[in-house]
C-alpha cells in the first residue's frame, strides 16, 4: 500500500526566531518514500539539516518577522502489515542488555522512574516478564487514562498522567515507557504518523501520534498503550527518551502557532 502523509503549520513571530524541527520522516524508512518529504517553507528561507544524537534527522532554520508556514507532501510504500507481535520475547536480563540499550532504562524529562518504581514493582512485579509483562503495561495505561484532545498539556509528565488519569497519545507512551524502564525494560519514546487505516469510524482530526518502542529478545518492539492493538500503516518520524528528545518544533523566542494541519491517508490503487 502506498500513505499520503504531510503536514502544514503557520507561525506568527514578531521578530526573527531560530527554529530548530523534527518532522522528517525516520531514516530507516527512507527506502520506503516515494516522493521525499522535503521542507517547504513560505516564505523561503534558508534551512541547513542534521542528524541528533538518537540518528533522527532535524532542520535549523530562521523564521523572519510575521507569518511562516511549514508544509511537507509525502508518499510512502508500506506493507501494510499491523504492528508485530511476538507473545515469546523473553526480557533480557540487566546485565545482558547491549550498551546502547542501557540510556533508556534511566529516568528522562517527562519519565520519572524515582518516582513510579514503587508503583510499578507493586502492580507488575510478581507477574510475568517479558513480552506479556510489557502487555500488561499497556493494559493497564490504557485503563488507566482518559483520552481527550482538551486533556493535552504539555508539562505532564508520566508522573502526571497517572496522577491525574487523562492525557493524548504522548501521555499514554510516557507513562508505559516509565513503567518498563522501572521493570528493567529499555523502552523509548516515538513519534510520526499514524493514520485510521484498518479502523472503524468514527475518526478523530488529524494529528501526529506517539507511541513506544521496548526492548526484548535481541531487538526493539513496537507498543501503543493508547490504541492497545496492532495497527497499520505507521510512519516513524524520530526516537528518543521521551517527547523533549523527539520536540516536532523547538523555537527560541516569541512567537503564536495559529493553523496545523496533519494528513495520514493511503492512496487509492489505480
Amino acid at each position: 500500500m502506498q500513505i499520503r502523509v504531510g503536514f502544514e503549520m503557520e507561525y506568527q513571530c514578531p521578530g526573527p526566531t531560530p527554529m530548530i524541527l523534527a518532522l522528517n520522516i525516520h531514516y530507516s524508512r527512507a527506502s520506503d518514500l516515494v516522493r521525499p518529504d522535503y521542507l517547504v517553507t513560505r516564505p523561503a528561507v534558508p534551512v541547513t539539516a542534521y542528524r541528533d544524537l538518537f540518528g533522527n534527522w532535524c532542520s535549523r532554520l530562521v523564521a523572519p518577522p510575521g507569518r511562516l508556514v511549514l508544509s511537507t507532501d509525502a508518499l510512502v510504500n508500506d506493507t501494510g502489515l499491523p504492528d508485530v507481535v511476538a507473545p515469546g520475547a523473553p526480557q533480557v536480563p540487566l546485565d545482558f542488555l547491549p550498551e546502547s540499550t542501557l540510556v533508556y532504562l534511566l529516568g528522562s524529562r517527562y519519565c520519572e522512574t524515582d518516582l513510579l518504581s514503587d508503583i510499578a514493582w507493586q502492580q507488575f512485579g510478581n507477574g510475568p516478564t517479558g513480552w506479556a509483562r510489557v502487555q500488561a503495561i499497556c493494559d493497564f495505561v490504557h485503563r488507566h487514562i482518559e483520552f481527550g484532545y482538551p486533556h493535552a498539556r504539555r508539562t505532564r509528565s508520566a508522573w502526571g498522567a497517572y496522577k491525574e488519569g487523562r492525557g493524548v497519545c504522548r501521555d499514554y507512551a510516557h507513562l508505559a515507557i516509565t513503567l518498563c524502564r522501572c521493570l528493567n525494560i529499555p523502552a523509548r519514546y516515538c513519534t510520526g504518523y499514524l493514520g485510521d487505516m484498518g479502523t472503524e469510524p468514527p475518526y478523530g482530526i488529524g494529528d501526529f501520534a506517539g507511541w513506544f518502542e521496548a526492548f526484548l529478545g535481541d531487538r526493539w518492539y513496537t507498543f501503543d498503550a493508547r490504541n492497545n492493538t496492532p495497527r497499520i500503516g505507521r510512519v516513524l518520524i524520530a526516537r528518543g527518551r521521551d517527547a523533549c528528545d523527539v520536540a516536532l518544533a523547538s523555537t527560541f523566542g516569541p512567537n503564536t502557532l495559529e493553523r496545523f494541519k496533519v494528513w495520514t491517508d493511503e492512496v487509492a490503487g489505480p
